[in-house]
Protein backbone atom coordinates (compact mmCIF):
# COMPACT_ATOMS: atom_id res chain seq x y z
CA UNK A 1 0.00 0.00 0.00
CA UNK A 2 1.17 3.53 -0.83
CA UNK A 3 0.57 5.71 2.18
CA UNK A 4 -0.31 8.43 -0.35
CA UNK A 5 -2.57 6.79 -2.69
CA UNK A 6 -4.95 4.31 -2.96
CA UNK A 7 -5.46 3.21 0.97
CA UNK A 8 -9.33 2.50 1.63
CA UNK A 9 -10.74 4.73 4.05
CA UNK A 10 -14.39 4.02 5.71
CA UNK A 11 -15.81 7.31 6.55
CA UNK A 12 -18.62 6.92 8.89
CA UNK A 13 -20.67 10.42 9.58
CA UNK A 14 -24.59 11.09 9.88
CA UNK A 15 -24.03 14.35 8.46
CA UNK A 16 -24.92 13.24 4.89
CA UNK A 17 -23.79 16.88 3.49
CA UNK A 18 -20.17 16.63 5.85
CA UNK A 19 -19.82 13.15 4.78
CA UNK A 20 -20.13 14.04 0.97
CA UNK A 21 -17.80 16.55 1.02
CA UNK A 22 -15.03 13.89 3.19
CA UNK A 23 -15.44 11.72 0.40
CA UNK A 24 -15.18 14.03 -2.76
CA UNK A 25 -12.15 15.72 -1.15
CA UNK A 26 -10.01 12.67 -0.32
CA UNK A 27 -11.30 10.50 -3.44
CA UNK A 28 -10.42 13.73 -5.51
CA UNK A 29 -6.60 12.94 -3.87
CA UNK A 30 -6.51 9.24 -5.06
CA UNK A 31 -8.20 7.76 -1.78
CA UNK A 32 -10.57 5.00 -1.57
CA UNK A 33 -13.68 5.69 0.32
CA UNK A 34 -16.87 3.76 1.51
CA UNK A 35 -19.15 5.98 3.74
CA UNK A 36 -21.85 5.16 5.83
CA UNK A 37 -24.08 7.12 8.23
CA UNK A 38 -24.98 4.58 11.07
CA UNK A 39 -22.65 2.92 13.90
CA UNK A 40 -23.96 -0.60 13.78
CA UNK A 41 -23.67 -0.73 10.33
CA UNK A 42 -19.98 0.68 10.41
CA UNK A 43 -19.02 -2.05 12.70
CA UNK A 44 -20.15 -5.20 10.16
CA UNK A 45 -18.45 -2.89 7.16
CA UNK A 46 -15.12 -2.66 9.30
CA UNK A 47 -15.26 -6.45 9.69
CA UNK A 48 -15.84 -7.27 6.73
CA UNK A 49 -14.12 -4.48 4.16
CA UNK A 50 -10.78 -4.33 7.05
CA UNK A 51 -10.35 -0.77 5.66
CA UNK A 52 -6.73 1.14 5.77
CA UNK A 53 -8.11 3.93 8.34
CA UNK A 54 -11.72 4.25 9.85
CA UNK A 55 -12.59 7.75 9.84
CA UNK A 56 -15.22 7.56 12.77
CA UNK A 57 -17.93 9.91 14.33
CA UNK A 58 -18.34 10.67 17.41
CA UNK A 59 -22.17 10.67 17.67
CA UNK A 60 -23.83 8.08 15.57
CA UNK A 61 -27.55 6.43 14.94
CA UNK A 62 -27.84 2.95 15.57
CA UNK A 63 -24.10 2.52 17.88
CA UNK A 64 -22.11 5.95 18.58
CA UNK A 65 -18.99 6.49 17.86
CA UNK A 66 -16.83 5.51 21.40
CA UNK A 67 -18.94 2.28 21.00
CA UNK A 68 -18.08 1.06 17.80
CA UNK A 69 -14.58 1.48 18.53
CA UNK A 70 -14.53 -0.51 21.39
CA UNK A 71 -16.53 -2.88 19.81
CA UNK A 72 -14.40 -3.66 16.83
CA UNK A 73 -10.93 -3.01 18.31
CA UNK A 74 -10.11 -5.91 19.55
CA UNK A 75 -9.83 -7.41 16.41
CA UNK A 76 -9.25 -4.51 14.05
CA UNK A 77 -5.31 -3.10 14.04
CA UNK A 78 -5.53 -0.41 11.53
CA UNK A 79 -6.14 3.04 12.50
CA UNK A 80 -9.15 5.11 13.71
CA UNK A 81 -9.52 8.92 13.94
CA UNK A 82 -12.20 9.93 16.16
CA UNK A 83 -14.44 12.94 14.69
CA UNK A 84 -16.52 14.96 16.92
CA UNK A 85 -18.75 18.34 16.95
CA UNK A 86 -17.73 18.90 20.80
CA UNK A 87 -14.75 20.07 21.98
CA UNK A 88 -14.27 18.63 25.21
CA UNK A 89 -11.23 17.09 26.95
CA UNK A 90 -13.62 14.34 28.43
CA UNK A 91 -14.19 13.34 24.85
CA UNK A 92 -10.84 13.08 23.49
CA UNK A 93 -9.60 10.74 26.55
CA UNK A 94 -13.00 9.33 26.16
CA UNK A 95 -12.29 8.81 22.44
CA UNK A 96 -8.64 7.76 22.78
CA UNK A 97 -9.29 4.98 25.84
CA UNK A 98 -11.93 3.21 23.12
CA UNK A 99 -8.91 2.24 21.23
CA UNK A 100 -8.79 5.62 18.49
CA UNK A 101 -5.58 6.65 17.74
CA UNK A 102 -6.27 10.09 16.77
CA UNK A 103 -8.86 12.55 17.18
CA UNK A 104 -10.02 15.92 15.22
CA UNK A 105 -13.01 17.90 16.41
CA UNK A 106 -15.58 19.71 13.94
CA UNK A 107 -15.82 21.60 12.43
CA UNK A 108 -13.06 19.54 10.23
CA UNK A 109 -10.46 21.33 8.59
CA UNK A 110 -9.69 19.72 5.33
CA UNK A 111 -5.60 20.10 5.61
CA UNK A 112 -5.65 18.93 9.19
CA UNK A 113 -7.62 15.47 8.52
CA UNK A 114 -5.33 14.92 5.48
CA UNK A 115 -2.21 15.29 7.46
CA UNK A 116 -3.67 13.04 9.87
CA UNK A 117 -4.51 10.52 7.29
CA UNK A 118 -1.18 10.48 5.79
CA UNK A 119 0.80 10.03 9.02
CA UNK A 120 -1.05 7.53 10.21
CA UNK A 121 -0.96 5.52 6.96
CA UNK A 122 2.92 6.48 6.68
CA UNK A 123 3.38 4.46 10.30
CA UNK A 124 1.54 2.08 9.59
CA UNK A 125 3.34 0.99 6.15
CA UNK A 126 6.63 1.37 8.05
CA UNK A 127 5.12 -1.20 10.74
CA UNK A 128 3.96 -3.56 7.68
CA UNK A 129 6.91 -3.18 5.57
CA UNK A 130 9.85 -2.29 6.79
CA UNK A 131 12.88 -0.58 5.10
CA UNK A 132 15.86 -3.29 4.30
CA UNK A 133 17.58 -0.24 7.02
CA UNK A 134 15.18 -0.42 9.33
CA UNK A 135 15.83 -4.61 9.16
CA UNK A 136 19.53 -4.07 9.77
CA UNK A 137 18.40 -1.51 13.28
CA UNK A 138 15.95 -3.88 14.66
CA UNK A 139 15.74 -7.03 16.04
CA UNK A 140 13.63 -9.14 15.15
CA UNK A 141 12.47 -10.78 18.18
CA UNK A 142 13.01 -9.20 21.72
CA UNK A 143 12.97 -11.54 24.71
CA UNK A 144 12.08 -11.11 27.95
CA UNK A 145 11.60 -13.50 30.70
CA UNK A 146 8.54 -14.66 29.43
CA UNK A 147 7.53 -12.19 27.34
CA UNK A 148 8.60 -12.11 23.56
CA UNK A 149 7.88 -9.94 21.26
CA UNK A 150 8.32 -10.80 17.64
CA UNK A 151 8.40 -7.93 15.08
CA UNK A 152 8.34 -9.77 12.24
CA UNK A 153 4.99 -11.37 12.79
CA UNK A 154 3.83 -8.83 15.26
CA UNK A 155 3.03 -11.21 17.63
CA UNK A 156 3.46 -10.35 21.34
CA UNK A 157 3.22 -13.65 23.79
CA UNK A 158 3.09 -13.23 27.85
CA UNK A 159 3.22 -16.29 30.14
CA UNK A 160 2.55 -18.83 26.76
CA UNK A 161 -0.90 -16.29 26.18
CA UNK A 162 -1.20 -14.36 22.72
CA UNK A 163 -1.58 -10.80 23.62
CA UNK A 164 -3.52 -8.59 20.81
CA UNK A 165 -2.31 -5.16 20.67
CA UNK A 166 -3.65 -3.10 17.67
CA UNK A 167 -0.79 -2.01 15.31
CA UNK A 168 -0.15 1.33 16.85
CA UNK A 169 0.02 -0.08 20.34
CA UNK A 170 2.56 -2.54 18.81
CA UNK A 171 4.93 0.16 17.99
CA UNK A 172 5.01 2.54 20.72
CA UNK A 173 5.55 -1.54 23.03
CA UNK A 174 8.54 -2.16 20.34
CA UNK A 175 9.92 1.42 20.60
CA UNK A 176 9.96 1.50 24.25
CA UNK A 177 11.24 -2.44 24.26
CA UNK A 178 14.19 -1.98 21.86
CA UNK A 179 15.19 0.37 24.57
CA UNK A 180 14.95 -1.84 27.81
CA UNK A 181 16.15 -0.12 31.05
CA UNK A 182 16.97 3.42 29.18
CA UNK A 183 14.29 6.85 30.59
CA UNK A 184 12.31 7.26 26.95
CA UNK A 185 11.25 11.05 26.92
CA UNK A 186 7.41 11.53 26.41
CA UNK A 187 8.76 14.63 23.82
CA UNK A 188 10.37 11.78 21.86
CA UNK A 189 7.55 9.29 21.63
CA UNK A 190 5.26 12.22 20.62
CA UNK A 191 7.70 13.36 17.92
CA UNK A 192 8.07 9.97 16.61
CA UNK A 193 4.49 8.63 16.26
CA UNK A 194 2.36 11.80 16.15
CA UNK A 195 5.09 13.61 14.28
CA UNK A 196 4.72 16.76 16.21
CA UNK A 197 6.67 18.55 18.87
CA UNK A 198 5.17 18.13 22.25
CA UNK A 199 2.57 20.89 23.25
CA UNK A 200 2.36 19.51 26.72
CA UNK A 201 -1.13 18.79 26.20
CA UNK A 202 -1.36 15.54 23.77
CA UNK A 203 -2.39 12.18 25.68
CA UNK A 204 -2.39 10.09 23.06
CA UNK A 205 0.68 8.43 23.63
CA UNK A 206 0.36 8.40 27.98
CA UNK A 207 -3.43 6.37 27.03
CA UNK A 208 -1.95 3.80 24.18
CA UNK A 209 0.20 3.22 26.92
CA UNK A 210 -2.06 3.12 29.48
CA UNK A 211 -4.14 0.44 27.17
CA UNK A 212 -0.58 -1.45 26.74
CA UNK A 213 -0.49 -1.88 30.55
CA UNK A 214 -3.69 -3.23 31.16
CA UNK A 215 -3.25 -5.86 28.08
CA UNK A 216 0.48 -6.54 29.42
CA UNK A 217 -1.48 -7.10 33.18
CA UNK A 218 0.81 -4.10 34.60
CA UNK A 219 -0.68 -2.84 37.91
CA UNK A 220 -2.56 0.71 36.71
CA UNK A 221 -2.12 2.33 39.73
CA UNK A 222 1.62 1.19 40.45
CA UNK A 223 3.12 0.11 37.18
CA UNK A 224 6.21 -2.08 37.34
CA UNK A 225 6.58 -3.05 33.92
CA UNK A 226 6.42 0.15 32.29
CA UNK A 227 7.11 2.52 34.80
CA UNK A 228 6.38 5.87 34.25
CA UNK A 229 9.54 8.25 34.98
CA UNK A 230 7.21 11.36 36.43
CA UNK A 231 8.18 14.56 33.85
CA UNK A 232 10.16 12.92 31.82
CA UNK A 233 8.90 9.77 30.51
CA UNK A 234 8.48 5.97 30.42
CA UNK A 235 10.77 3.15 30.98
CA UNK A 236 10.51 -0.48 30.11
CA UNK A 237 11.56 -2.60 32.53
CA UNK A 238 13.41 -5.80 31.54
CA UNK A 239 13.70 -8.05 33.96
CA UNK A 240 9.74 -7.91 35.29
CA UNK A 241 8.14 -9.97 33.06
Amino acid sequence: MDSNHSAHLLLVEDDIELAQWISEYLTARQYTVTTCHRGDDAVELIKTLNPDCVLLDGMLPGMDGFDVCKTVRPDFINPIIMITARDEEIDEILGLEMGADDYITKPVRARVLLARIKGLLRQQERLVSPSPQDARDNEQILQFNSLSINELNRSVILNDESIKLSSNEFDVLWFLAQRAGEVVLREALVSHFRGFEYDGFDRSIDLRISRIRKKLHDNSAQPFRIKTIWGKGYLFAADQW
